[in-house]
């Protein structure tokens, strides 16, 4: 939408939407999970909101057109549109430019800041940072994502790593050019034993999550430091079978969920809970769109 088609109705509508409290943190939450989206019943589970209500505030801030949804299988995503909202601010901004210009004595161009959507909590002031060590059987696809996604969404808060208990000799070609088409640093990843991460001399870990359902239910090493463990099965991508693209559209949806588990892991407010609190957290990321038949049961990782 142009600037001179936008009005004051439009305004009015947006302002409105975003003036109630779980609208505004649907919204927040959808702009950090940007471009893929949140099917609406993790949208209710993650704000701990009944689903009838969110149907009705999601649906609210799709008719101000700051959302959009669609249908995958029996899932609708919900995703946020930040050019509607952008198109707001530019409206605004443009004024607040022109009035500096005409000389107006409160008003600099300096003092405007472009709008930004952020995609995680900013880790300014962060004392403590936490190691998670992110596991699957083979290591060279679901694990090695995590890791790189994990390392970028929560830069400064986590420091992730992965491993795997019987470990491909490499990451899975498929996993590695979608991260490098993403824009991630891929050179340093590689498969690896989980035996590197137990022991007195292994890097300390405070969350353990299990990715594949294989890892969950094997007997795992001695952990240094008793870190909280959690089950976050989803499918392997690397036993799709058919096309190349079809293989190919099974690691990108691999990803997307990927990341909007550790997207949420990220936003946690972890300070704040207790320990009992942080690990029914944990658990409820599992249970996402997508998760595998063991993570719904509740199956804790071993």
């Amino acid at each position: 939408m142009s600037p001179h088609k936008f009005t004051s109705d439009d305004a009015v509508e947006m302002f409105a939407s975003l003036a109630q409290a779980t609208r505004l943190e649907a919204y927040r939450l959808l702009a950090r999970y940007l471009p893929y989206g949140v099917p609406a019943g993790d949208i209710a589970r993650l704000l701990a909101v009944p689903h009838n209500t969110m149907s009705t505030h999601l649906g609210q801030l799709e008719r101000a057109g700051l959302i959009t949804s669609r249908r995958e299988g029996r899932s609708i995503i919900y995703a946020a549109k930040p050019a509607k909202l952008g198109t707001l601010f530019d409206v605004m901004l443009s004024e607040m430019r022109g009035t500096a210009l005409a000389g107006h004595p409160d008003a600099g161009a300096t003092d405007i800041v472009e709008p930004t959507f952020a995609q995680r909590r900013p880790a300014e002031g962060v004392s403590k940072s936490y190691n998670v060590l992110i596991l699957c059987s083979g290591n060279s696809a679901r694990s090695i994502m995590a890791e790189a996604v994990l390392n970028r969404q929560g830069e400064g808060l986590f420091r992730a790593y992965s491993a795997g208990s019987r470990p491909q000799e490499q990451p899975h070609p498929l996993a590695i050019s979608l991260l490098a088409s993403l824009g991630y640093e891929t050179e340093g990843l590689r498969s690896k034993s989980w035996d590197e991460f137990a022991g007195p001399d292994a890097t300390t870990m405070d969350f353990i999550i299990t990715v594949c359902d294989a890892a969950a239910g094997e007997a795992c090493p001695y952990w240094p430091g008793h870190p909280l463990q959690a089950h976050w099965g989803i499918p392997d991508p690397a036993l799709v079978a058919g096309t190349k693209t079809e293989q190919q559209t099974a690691f990108l949806e691999t990803y997307r969920r990927l990341t909007a588990r550790l997207t949420a892991l990220v936003n946690l407010p972890i300070r704040s809970l207790d320990l009992a609190s942080l690990k029914d957290r944990l658990a409820d990321i599992g249970r996402m769109e997508g998760a595998t038949a063991l993570t719904v049961s509740g199956q804790e990782a071993a």
